[in-house]
């Protein structure tokens, strides 16, 4: 399977299959909240050094993807364990969205 055509529906699927073939069961939910926040502050110290005022260390990593690919592993860990359908809930984050902010930004002069 070509990773640019997997879905949402099938990444939940595909790491629930890698962590019980080899991660032998989830972490607890709490964990993986602590996880999560751990992995969003190293995406965090990636993108200030990257496109703000910080520079690198000496063989620290610089690549942005590795890091958002690690918060949306955690991050489907948590929905997983917690009986949440991901691409339902993205498509419902669309519709709410749209309902509430379909002339906000358009008539934001901050963003004119």
């Amino acid at each position: 399977m070509e990773p640019s055509s997997m879905t949402i529906r099938e990444a939940q699927q595909r790491v629930d299959e890698w962590i019980k073939t080899y991660g032998v069961r989830y972490f607890n939910e709490l964990t993986n909240m602590a996880v999560l926040t751990e992995e969003v502050g190293e995406l965090a110290r990636v993108m200030a050094r990257k496109y703000g005022e910080q520079s690198f260390k000496p063989g620290e990593n610089q690549d942005p993807s590795e890091e958002m690919a690690d918060v949306l592993w955690v991050l489907i860990c948590l929905a997983n364990q917690t009986g949440i359908d991901l691409t339902k809930a993205l498509e419902d984050s669309f519709k709410k969205k749209t309902q509430r902010d379909k002339t906000r930004h358009i008539n934001n002069d901050k963003l004119k």
